[in-house]
C-alpha cells in the first residue's frame, strides 16, 4: 500500500503503537524506489520556522532579506528536490507548525515570506507516523491535513513474525525467544494496562537474560527462574503503560503474567490431575 501510494502521487500517514516497524517500513520502500529521505522529529518544539527554514540573522543584518542567505528547513529541501519528508510522531506538532503544510499537499507549493513561493518536484511527498489518538501526549490533527492524505493503519505482527523479528535482531533461537514473546505480547492485553510492550522489549529481555546468566553462571533463563524475572521487569516494565487509576505497580504486572508462562506443578504420585499442590518455588 505504502508503494503504491508514493508512486501514485499519495501522501500517507502510518498509524500504529510505537515499535511496529513503520520507520523500518518507510525506510526500506524510499530506498526500493530510490528516493532521498528528511526525517523530522515531531514534539511540541517543532516551530514552523524549524520546519520551512529561516534567513541567517548575521547575514540579514549585512545584505538583507536574500534568497541566498536562507537556510533550508527539512520541508524546502524536500519540495526543492523532491524528496520524501518524513515527520515522525505527526499528532504531537503544534497546529500552527502543521498548517504551514496545507500548502504544499493541496498545491504543491508554499509560500515563504521574503523568500516567495517554493514549488515542488513531481517526487515530493509526505509520509508521517503517529501514534494512536489515545495516546497521552497525541492532539487530534485537523481535518484540513487529514483530508490530504491516505492513512495505512499497522498493527502489531503475529507471533510468528515477532520471534522473526526477535531472532534477527539477537541472533539467537530457542525457548527465551519464544517466551519472551509471548509475555511481551501478553502485555497487550492486561487488563490493567492501557498500552504494552512491542517487540523492542522481547529483544532486550533476550538480551538481558542470556547476559545475567552469563554473569550468574546460569543455564538459559526460564519463566519461574530469579534471572529471568529479573530480566523481565528491566526490559518491559518501563515500557507498559498503565490505565488510569491503577494502583498495581508496572513491576507487579509483569510478575503476574510470568506466571501465566509457568508450567503447571505436576501432580503427587497417586493423586489425580488438577488436584496437584504448588511446589514451594
Amino acid at each position: 500500500m505504502l508503494a503504491v501510494s508514493l508512486a501514485a502521487g499519495i501522501h500517507v500517514v502510518l498509524e500504529g503503537p510505537p515499535g511496529t516497524g513503520k520507520s523500518t517500513l518507510l525506510r526500506a520502500v524510499a530506498e526500493g524506489a530510490g528516493l532521498g529521505v528528511e526525517f523530522v522529529e515531531g514534539n511540541a518544539e517543532l516551530t514552523p520556522a524549524r520546519l520551512v527554514g529561516h534567513f541567517d540573522p548575521a547575514l540579514v543584518l549585512e545584505a538583507g532579506y536574500k534568497p541566498d542567505i536562507f537556510v533550508d528547513g527539512p520541508l524546502i529541501t524536500a519540495l526543492r528536490e523532491g524528496r520524501l519528508l518524513y515527520i515522525e510522531e505527526l499528532n504531537r506538532v503544534p497546529e500552527e507548525t502543521l498548517n504551514v503544510l496545507v500548502g504544499a499537499l493541496a498545491e504543491g507549493e508554499i509560500h515563504v515570506p521574503r523568500l516567495g513561493h517554493v514549488a515542488a518536484k513531481p517526487t515530493f511527498r509526505l509520509i508521517a507516523a503517529m501514534n494512536p489518538f489515545d495516546a497521552v501526549g497525541t492532539a487530534r490533527v485537523s481535518q484540513a491535513i487529514a483530508d490530504r492524505m491516505c492513512r495505512i493503519a499497522i498493527g502489531y505482527q503475529d507471533a510468528p513474525g515477532e520471534r522473526e523479528i526477535v531472532e534477527r535482531g539477537t541472533g539467537t533461537d530457542g525457548p527465551l525467544v519464544s517466551s519472551a514473546v509471548e509475555l511481551t505480547r501478553l502485555t497487550r492485553t492486561h487488563p490493567n494496562v492501557r498500552m504494552g510492550s512491542s517487540v523492542r522489549g522481547a529483544i532486550d529481555l533476550v538480551r538481558l537474560g542470556h547476559g545475567l546468566a552469563a554473569l550468574r553462571g546460569e543455564g538459559e533463563p526460564e519463566p519461574g527462574d530469579a534471572t529471568y524475572a529479573d530480566a523481565a521487569v528491566a526490559s518491559l516494565s518501563g515500557r507498559l503503560r498503565l490505565e488510569e487509576g491503577c494502583e498495581r505497580t508496572p513491576e507487579e504486572i509483569v510478575l503476574e503474567l510470568i506466571e501465566r508462562l509457568m508450567p503447571a506443578p505436576k501432580p503427587r504420585e497417586g493423586e489425580p490431575p488438577g488436584k496437584a499442590v504448588p511446589d514451594a518455588r
